[in-house]
């Protein structure tokens, strides 16, 4: 071969591979894939539903969950829709599924599975909620999870999946951050979540590291009870013998998004508050969770450290007029647990501090692991019953009308239990009416 050929001929190999290269680029930068992940459920408020959302990348025209009674054979069929999610910073696309179960039987054990003709999710199981007042709610509970350095998620995830809990409570700071690298971190995320959504309740409250871009990224991919009306920012639910409440504390801090959220959460929670009260005899136990806290004593110089904190002078009276019993926070990276306390001022029970409490109970869990890691404390307050700096979460009892539980499992400690208290309340309601 001459030369001039053998030099056309090599030109020819290297631009072909250099094609190539482009178009293998190209496609690793549009991934095409209609397989479901990210699996999550969530209450609606009534015990006979289920929301099961999820996501894919492509649009696969049909969203469908087929499900079954544990070992049955039949299979059942509900679809629902989907919607686009299209990452704020660079237009990446996205879609959020949304299929709601119905018709479920109370405390009856299920497996389903998601997707499309596309392709379809692994095989998952859940217990539909028991009905009515009488039974115990069980529950994990903390904030301040990261994809970098969740160091509780591997326990969570084996103890979630041999049914130690009913759901989980997530109060606010997920990934850090949700929106970082057009939020592939979001998406690394959920799917790390997965093995406890997909087989309880992961039911939330938005933190200060998802408020950019107004929220988008906690908005778009929870579906709480009453969604559509407060995107996923307020809401609440009623499980066994208690009325949860989660709202959001950041509408008092990012003014940037203007005040309405604000009004509007505030409108909603005085009247949540009010019908709460009159269903006190059938669902005593108020419970509140936010994610940060009305006290601290942390070094961060956070607004729950200051003598009179933002969040503190708006809320804290209401939530004392209206008797609310137990208050769950997270955003300092630290466990704490407060002796029963308004208005800088503690309250305790009779026999000791949390029988019959004449204040609210106050924890702050917000421990369970991340990239920013622990916070230090400061000198204690006269509220301080216990604090602990070491990575862990917290779980939550409800045993009855009268008696609530909780304690503080430390990872660091290889799953020890650090703290445990009950609450004792033979009375519950405002607390000006029994003082």
């Amino acid at each position: 071969m001459a030369p001039l050929q053998q030099l056309v001929v090599a030109t020819c190999v290297i631009l072909n591979m250099m094609l190539s290269i482009v178009m293998v680029s190209s496609s690793n930068d549009v991934p095409v894939s209609w397989q479901p992940e990210q699996i999550h459920l969530s209450v609606t408020g009534e015990p006979t539903e289920m929301m099961v959302t999820w996501n894919t990348i492509n649009s696969t025209k049909t969203s469908v969950v087929k499900y079954s009674l544990d070992g049955g054979n039949s299979s059942l069929v509900a679809n629902g829709r989907s919607t686009l999610f299209k990452e704020p910073v660079a237009g990446r696309i996205q879609y959020i599924h949304r299929v709601l179960l119905s018709g479920l039987k109370p405390g009856i054990k299920y497996t389903y599975h998601c997707g499309s003709p596309h392709g379809w999710s692994s095989l998952f199981f859940f217990t539909a909620l028991p009905c009515g007042t009488d039974w115990s709610p069980r529950f994990a509970l903390y904030g301040d999870l990261g994809n970098d350095n969740p160091q509780s998620l591997g326990r969570l995830q084996e103890e979630t999946q041999r049914g130690l809990y009913d759901a989980v409570l997530h109060l606010g700071d997920f990934a850090y951050d949700m929106y970082e690298d057009e939020s592939r971190v979001g998406d690394s995320f959920m799917r790390q979540i997965e093995p406890v959504a997909a087989y309880v309740p992961y039911m939330t409250c938005p933190g200060n590291h998802e408020f950019r871009y107004n929220f988008t990224n906690y908005k778009e991919r929870f579906t709480m009870p009453m969604f559509i009306q407060s995107q996923n920012l307020w809401y609440s639910w009623d499980i066994g013998p208690a009325h949860i409440i989660s709202f959001s504390s950041e509408v008092y801090f990012f003014f940037i998004y203007g005040i309405q959220q604000l009004e509007n959460q505030l409108r909603w929670l005085k009247a949540d508050l009010q019908e709460a009260n009159k269903n006190r005899d059938e669902r005593p136990w108020i419970i509140t969770m936010a994610h940060r806290p009305f006290y601290c004593s942390t070094t961060d110089h956070d607004d729950c450290d200051k003598e009179k904190g933002l969040l503190r002078m708006a809320l804290e009276k209401l939530f004392y007029d209206n008797g609310v019993d137990l208050e769950l926070w997270a955003h300092e990276h630290i466990y704490q647990r407060l002796w029963p306390v308004y208005n800088e001022k503690v309250y305790n029970g009779t026999t000791d501090s949390y029988t019959d409490p004449k204040a609210p109970v106050h924890i702050i869990t917000g421990s369970a692991g991340n990239r920013e890691g622990h916070d230090g404390f400061g000198p204690a307050s006269p509220w301080d019953a216990f604090r602990n700096s070491d990575f862990g979460y917290t779980r939550m009892f409800v045993h009855n009308k009268t008696h609530l539980s909780l304690e503080q499992v430390s990872d660091d400690q290889d799953g020890k239990v650090i703290d445990r208290i009950t609450i004792v309340k033979n009375k519950h309601g405002p607390y000006k009416t029994w003082l």
